[in-house]
């Protein structure tokens, strides 16, 4: 019987403890939950050196095919000889005229085959990069070769998009005097799988209000390089608002602002789209980061080869928190562009531009870090 009290007793105490424990582990915390993210790392492709960028030449400054010299006239046989010259005197004029009349075609027909031989030689030796034959002083060359333009083309890119979304965007200057500007844009991106409309509005908070300094839209269809725009329009304060169109149809590049046209490349971009082609090329294949990415971009009144370069995996401060992104860099060149253009792009958010920092040439820093984002269905 003490055996049987001592088990019972043990057996309460023991379902007492576990019902307690229970209860503490089941009640609910006083704290607020805690939420955890996880961020996606990827590895950095091997780097891989690219060829120099090509530039584009307007289409007014194309060379242009040297026009075919005419053959002089022969001259007339029977205008030449006097009505008054005997006969025979004649005859033997005809003759010698004839025979003039002749070797002065035989020399014009030689002439125009040396030229097509010259620039047929001439094209040789720009494709085989062998130099000319040198010409002896006093000596004419057969036929002059102008210049060969560059290659119009550019490299192809996998592209896959991101989704819609609209960012809010904290924008801080730092003018060249050491002035700073504080201010707010708005950038947004839509595509329903083949159009597609970006826009910008970006501008400095003055007290309770804020002043557009710039609106860009753009918009398009997409294709099998990315982005396709077809007119994006700038406008900036107190200046009259410019537009490009790229004119698919006639594979040029024209301006509101100039009468000059470029030759429009495939992938071809504008400022407000940049980011979000970048995007879609490392959602699509991050080893294409690899190499120098080159991408057309028309602007204001021209159209240049914009080339980024991978700078690395970096961790940025944001007002959502800690970013990891890759750093895209397109440094200043000299004769094109004499600004650096700096894009941050975070693979663990669909590629989203998420920081964007121009730096002109005279110091003046701009910088777009996201404070928030919404990816938006329509």
């Amino acid at each position: 019987m003490l055996c049987a009290a001592t088990l019972a007793l043990h057996y309460a105490a023991i379902d007492w403890v576990g019902g307690r424990l229970a209860a503490q582990t089941h009640r609910p915390s006083e704290l607020p939950p805690s939420l955890m993210t996880a961020q996606l790392k990827l590895s950095l492709p091997k780097r891989v050196e690219s060829a120099p960028v090509e530039e584009i030449k307007p289409l007014d400054e194309a060379p242009r095919k040297p026009l075919a010299r005419p053959k002089p006239p022969a001259p007339s046989v029977a205008a030449m000889t006097p009505a008054s010259m005997a006969p025979e005197m004649a005859q033997e004029m005809v003759q010698e005229m004839a025979s003039s009349a002749a070797v002065l075609a035989a020399a014009s027909d030689l002439a125009d085959v040396a030229v097509a031989s010259g620039q047929q030689a001439g094209a040789a030796q720009a494709q085989t990069g062998t130099p000319p034959p040198e010409v002896a002083q006093g000596e004419t060359p057969a036929a002059a070769t102008p210049d060969a333009g560059p290659r119009q083309g550019g490299r192809r890119y996998k592209v896959n998009l991101p989704p819609s979304a609209t960012f809010e965007l904290a924008v801080d200057r730092v003018d060249a005097d050491g002035t700073k500007w504080t201010g707010a844009a708005t950038m947004t991106w839509h595509t329903d799988g083949s159009h597609y409309q970006a826009s910008v509005e970006a501008g400095v908070s003055l007290l309770i209000t804020r002043i557009n300094l710039l609106v860009l839209r753009s918009e398009g269809t997409i294709d099998d390089a990315g982005i396709a725009p077809v007119k994006v329009t700038e406008k900036r304060t107190r200046r009259a608002e410019t537009a490009t169109h790229f004119n698919r149809d006639a594979g040029t590049i024209s301006f509101s602002a100039s009468e000059r046209s470029y030759p429009l490349l495939p992938g071809a971009q504008d400022k407000a789209t940049v980011p979000f082609q970048l995007g879609g090329i490392g959602r699509a294949d991050i080893n294409q980061f690899g190499s120098d990415v080159d991408i057309q971009v028309g602007e204001d009144k021209e159209a240049t080869m914009f080339r980024f370069q991978l700078v690395g995996e970096e961790e940025i401060d944001t007002k959502m928190g800690k970013l990891v992104t890759w750093h895209l860099s397109r440094p200043p060149k000299p004769g094109s562009y004499s600004s650096r253009l700096d894009i941050w792009l975070a693979p663990g958010l669909n590629w989203y531009p998420v920081q964007i920092r121009n730096t002109e040439a005279s110091g003046a820093l701009t910088t777009q870090t996201v404070s928030n984002m919404k990816m938006t269905d329509k």
